[in-house]
């Protein structure tokens, strides 16, 4: 039986814990999120009522590498077009971190179905309700694999900044996997020498120069370490985008128009990504599907959602449209 709580979050947010099941560190749990009470709306609606795009629909959304959920606005946007909206702490993430855990590892990204699968049990009943999936970065390269995978359990696939493709292209990812694979296998938790300055953090948290409150032991300001057994698993994740997915169902691909992939902190990294290369990703988005749509937004950062105001705006509105024309009524 699900047991909700009052959220960390607060103001409306509940959360549950998805029993996982041990391996080989212990206890794992994935944590769903809900929320948050619906804003109250008119009683008078003039006729005909304006239909809110999302009635009928459940959202589920999952973060990226070393993150976790805190975008109260994203769940609030969803709730006002008529969505109940949940997000999904990964095991060995977020809310879901228990001691011992080697922090957001898993050598197959496989793994995660029982989390998705998981959540979208506790979130009840699907007759007559539309499922969105919405994935950021490597959340978003999970949702495209498990959807590939699913094709029926869910109606349109959001992805924010997906990360589907190594930065360097495909053939330096072919390049460095033979050795990567040998890592893998050998010592698949050893810590690897970071490359994370640290730069998304500074452009995100209101601690540093950004707007919003992060909660540092969960999203550390440098990431995770990353591992040789997860990284391989990344990288088979990227050959599986590039080989076709093949998903029927629509798919809405949101990047920014540039990256900044550099050593040195710039004040420009507020309006660009700094974790992926967008053109290369972009050009891989063709391959999820046989419905897919490409949205650049201008000034995005990594998080689309977490850009500045008038970014993110936009952004809204970009997924408000598409979403209007591709999410079909649901069947009865």
């Amino acid at each position: 039986m699900t047991t909700w709580h009052e959220d960390v979050l607060q103001g409306g947010f509940e959360s549950c814990e998805l029993d996982l099941g041990t391996d080989a560190e212990g206890d794992v749990v994935a944590t769903l999120v809900r929320g948050p009470a619906p804003v109250n709306r008119p009683t008078f609606v003039p006729w005909p009522r304006a239909r809110r795009v999302a009635e009928n629909t459940d959202v589920l959304y999952v973060h990226g590498w070393s993150d976790y959920f805190f975008q109260k606005h994203l769940a609030q946007f969803w709730r006002n077009e008529g969505a109940q909206f949940y997000a999904l702490d990964l095991r060995k993430y977020g809310r879901s971190i228990r001691p011992g855990n080697t922090l957001g590892y898993v050598d197959n990204l496989a793994t995660y179905d029982a989390d998705i699968d998981a959540a979208i049990e506790a979130m009840g009943p699907r007759t007559g309700r539309r499922l969105v999936l919405m994935g950021h970065s490597t959340g978003g390269l999970t949702l495209s694999l498990w959807a590939a995978r699913h094709p029926k359990n869910f109606d349109v696939l959001v992805l924010n900044s997906p990360w589907l493709e190594y930065q360097l292209s495909g053939a330096a990812r072919a390049a460095i996997k033979p050795a990567l694979g040998v890592s893998a296998r050998f010592d698949p938790k050893a810590p690897m020498p970071s490359i994370d300055f640290g730069f998304y953090t500074r452009t995100v948290s209101k601690k540093f120069d950004g707007e919003w409150d992060v909660n540092l032991d969960w999203r550390p300001d440098r990431g995770f370490p990353v591992r040789p057994g997860w990284l391989n698993a990344i990288l088979t994740g990227h050959a599986h985008v590039a080989a076709g997915l093949n998903i029927e169902a629509p798919v809405f691909v949101m990047l920014s128009t540039r990256s900044l992939l550099v050593p040195r902190w710039t004040p420009e990294m507020a309006r660009a990504d700094v974790a992926i290369d967008v053109d290369i990703v972009a050009r891989r988005a063709i391959n999820l599907g046989t419905n897919v749509t490409i949205r650049r937004i201008p000034d995005a950062m990594h998080d689309i959602f977490l850009s500045g105001k008038p970014v993110r705006t936009h952004a809204f509105d970009a997924l408000r449209t598409w979403v209007r024309g591709n999410l079909e009524a649901p069947n009865a």
